[in-house]
């Protein structure tokens, strides 16, 4: 602001909110997600689902608020967060909508364990995600290829979420090709040299030094989960032998006639996904248990209707 003698006078930006004022570093965030690895987050809409939830083995829960056919989805109440949080003693995530670090500031300050900037909610920004890095609370943010996901890691995201199929409609292929394509290309940087790693680092649009961190890794440098159609114990195994760390389930699961035996079920193929016998027995009675999801034609998946069906 100019002042009269022709003076300037610089404002700080910390005046404007008070997110800045204390920081977690960023190593810590990203430890705090390895907690994660190997578990299972299921989407509950209630306090009753998320205890039944952490009964079954689920290594956190992301609070959704119930379906509705129409409107914009946005935060969940902060009331049903509190009462959530006070339900379980695993971790707690909530979304807020890309861009809106408001939202993202109040799930803070009420104490969620991990943030998930959601494209599942409508987007509160169109050209800006939020500074993960001016929030102590780790994030969780949806990719669907590799330099998505780095973009998002620059940024301050300590967990990526490969995203499939956002419409409930429990087909898994968009989810696979997904996974597939950021597997294979982070293969393909191991075989580059120094050259060919900083033209494919231009190339996919992400920064130098991560892409070189993912080479020198040989994986992304943060968790790596998989969500989108992913509904049944083979499903669970499928991402987790294609290289993910853990799932998402959605709030489906509690659909069926047994919930409580259906997510444990899940729970045992995430950390059993190489064992035949464990999948054999944790896949058996599937269609019993999935009588209940009220799937109509138009949500499931059709043997042959994709590309190379015989």
């Amino acid at each position: 602001m100019a002042a009269e003698d022709g003076a300037v006078t610089i404002y700080n930006s910390s005046a404007i909110t008070d997110a800045n004022k204390k920081k977690k570093p960023y190593s810590i965030k990203v430890g705090l997600a390895q907690m994660l690895r190997g578990g299972t987050i299921v989407e509950v809409n209630t306090p009753e689902q998320a205890r039944l939830a952490e009964d079954a083995g689920a290594c956190s829960v992301i609070v959704s608020d119930p379906p509705r056919n129409r409107g914009i989805s946005r935060m969940s109440d902060p009331c049903l967060i509190k009462d959530i949080k006070r339900a379980v003693s695993i971790p707690v995530v909530a979304r807020s909508r890309i861009g809106h670090f408001v939202e993202a500031q109040i799930l803070e300050s009420i104490g969620v364990d991990y943030i998930d900037e959601s494209e599942y909610l409508a987007m509160a920004d169109e050209e800006h995600f939020i500074n993960k890095h001016n929030f102590q609370t780790p994030f969780i943010c949806g990719a669907q290829t590799l330099g998505d996901a780095l973009r998002r890691v620059r940024e301050g995201a300590a967990i990526i979420r490969i995203q499939g199929d956002l419409t409930g409609s429990g087909n898994v292929a968009m989810t696979v090709k997904n996974v597939r394509s950021v597997m294979g290309q982070i293969r393909l940087l191991n075989n580059m040299d120094d050259d060919e790693v900083f033209a494919f680092s231009k190339t996919i649009q992400a920064p130098y030094d991560l892409v070189a961190q993912s080479k020198q890794m040989g994986r992304l440098p943060v968790v790596l989960f998989a969500s989108g159609g992913i509904v049944t114990p083979a499903d669970v195994a499928l991402m987790m032998q294609l290289g993910c760390d853990g799932v998402f389930i959605g709030s489906d699961v509690f659909n069926c006639s047994d919930p409580y035996k259906r997510v444990i079920d899940i729970v045992q193929a995430v950390r059993n996904y190489n064992d035949p016998h464990v999948l054999v027995e944790v896949s058996s009675g599937l269609s019993d248990l999935m009588a209940g999801l009220g799937f109509g034609e138009d949500r499931i998946e059709q043997f042959g209707s994709g590309h190379g069906g015989v």
